[in-house]
C-alpha cells in the first residue's frame, strides 16, 4: 500500500504547486477497497493534443483524473496526440501517443516522466526480455508496398536497436514463447485490406511466417494453452467481423468463431469479448458481448453485464484479483467518456467521467 500512497502524495504536491492547463479531479466512487489499483488512457481527439492519463486508488476508491499535467508540469503539450497503447514492464509505464510519434515513459509508481521512445505512427506495445516492442503504421524503410514495420527498443536506454518489416498497417500483438504474432490490417486501403499474421522469431527479430487468417485484422492476445485469438474487423459490407483461434505450436489457423470483436480480454480461461460493429449496408452499429472458454474454445455466454446504459464500449479489462469487469464508454467520441465497473456477475457497482475516448486500463500490481 505504501507505493500507491506515494503516487497521492505527488499528485497532492503537484496540485499545491498548480498547473492552471491541467488539474486535476477526485472522485470517491466506492467504498469496496479490495480493488485493483489501475491507470487509463485517454485517447483523445486526433489534433489536439487531448491525451490525458487517469488513475484509480484501488486501496482508497477514488478515481483521479488526469493526472499527468500536475505530475509532469514542465513538459510541454503534456502526453500529446492520440494515446493508442499502454502497458506496464518492470518498474516502468510505457504509453504509445501515436499522433506525437513517441512512446512516453513513466516511473510506474509515481507518473513520472522517465523518458521517451522515438517511432513514427507506433501502434501497440509489446514486450520481451528486457526489449519494448512497437508496431508502426509508417512505412518501413524501402518499403515500396506501404508495409508496416515493428521496432526493438532498450528498455533502459530507450533507444531503437533495430525494425522488421511486417505487413501493411501493423496493429496488436501478442507473444508466445520466443515468437512475436503481429496483425496486419490494410486499413489506410479498403479496397484492399491485408489478411495476414507476421510472425517475428524473437531470437533473431526477422519475419519466420506470415500466416493468412483474414481481412483487416485487429487485436491479438495470448491465452494458457498454447493458442492465439485473433480479431478480424471485416470489411464492414459483406464479410462480418470475426474471431480466429491460431495454434502457436504449428502456426495455423484452427478454429473460428462468429463472434464480432472490437475488443477483447482473456482472464483466466475466459475471453471476455465486445463488439461494435459497423454496416455500410444500414448505416448503423451493431453491439453485442460475450464470453468464449479459451479451454474449450467454444461460446459459453453471448453477455456478461446488465447495464444497457452504456452508447459506445471500447476498452475492456478485468480485475486480475476480484474479477470485476471495467468497460468504458466513448460515447460520440467528442465528449468525455465513462468507465462502468461491474462485478463478476455482471452487476453495475460504480462508474466515473473520464477524459475523451478512454482506451487503455493497465493495472498495478
Amino acid at each position: 500500500m505504501r507505493k500507491w500512497i506515494f503516487v497521492l502524495l505527488v499528485i497532492s504536491a503537484c496540485r499545491k504547486s498548480g498547473s492552471d492547463n491541467s488539474s486535476s479531479q477526485v472522485t470517491h466512487v466506492t467504498d469496496n477497497t479490495n480493488q485493483t489499483s489501475f491507470y487509463l488512457l485517454n485517447e483523445g481527439n486526433m489534433g489536439l493534443n487531448q491525451t490525458s492519463l487517469d488513475y484509480f486508488n484501488g486501496g482508497k476508491g477514488d478515481y483521479h483524473l488526469n493526472i499527468y499535467g500536475e505530475i509532469n508540469p514542465t513538459i510541454v503539450k503534456e502526453l500529446g496526440d492520440v494515446g493508442n497503447d499502454m502497458k506496464i514492464y518492470g518498474n516502468k509505464l510505457y504509453a504509445v501517443i501515436t499522433g506525437s510519434d513517441r512512446v512516453e515513459v513513466m516511473d510506474k509508481h509515481t507518473a513520472k516522466h522517465l523518458g521517451e521512445i522515438s517511432v513514427r505512427s507506433g501502434r501497440y506495445l509489446s514486450f520481451y526480455n528486457g526489449k519494448a516492442y512497437i508496431s508502426s503504421f509508417a512505412a518501413a524503410s524501402g518499403s515500396t508496398d506501404g508495409s508496416g514495420f515493428v521496432a526493438e527498443a532498450d528498455t533502459s536506454t530507450f533507444q531503437v536497436l533495430r525494425t522488421v518489416t511486417v505487413g501493411r498497417q501493423p496493429e496488436e500483438m501478442a507473444i508466445a514463447g520466443s515468437k512475436m504474432y503481429v496483425a496486419n490490417s490494410g486499413g489506410y486501403t479498403t479496397s484492399n485490406y491485408d489478411h495476414t499474421l507476421s510472425v517475428i522469431d524473437l531470437n533473431t527479430f526477422t519475419v519466420s511466417k506470415t500466416i493468412d487468417v483474414a481481412v483487416n485484422l485487429h487485436h491479438v492476445k495470448a491465452d494458457g494453452y498454447g493458442n492465439i485469438y485473433v480479431s478480424s474487423r471485416g470489411n464492414y459490407t459483406n464479410r462480418p467481423s470475426k474471431l480466429y483461434i491460431v495454434n502457436t505450436n504449428t502456426d495455423a489457423v484452427t478454429d473460428s468463431l462468429n463472434l464480432g470483436v472490437s475488443n477483447l480480454a482473456i482472464q483466466g480461461d475466459s475471453a471476455y469479448i465486445m463488439s461494435v460493429e459497423w454496416s455500410n449496408n444500414t448505416g448503423s452499429n451493431t453491439i453485442t458481448y460475450g464470453i468464449v472458454n479459451v479451454k474449450t474454445k467454444s461460446i459459453v455466454s453471448n453477455g456478461f453485464i446488465q447495464n444497457q446504459a452504456i452508447t459506445t464500449p471500447y476498452g475492456i479489462a478485468i480485475d486480475p484479483v476480484t474479477r470485476d469487469i471495467l468497460i468504458t464508454d466513448v460515447k460520440d467520441y467528442l465528449l468525455p467518456g465513462t468507465l462502468y465497473c461491474f462485478d463478476k456477475t455482471g452487476a453495475k457497482k460504480w462508474s466515473v467521467t473520464t477524459g475523451n475516448i478512454p482506451s487503455q486500463i493497465t493495472f498495478i500490481q
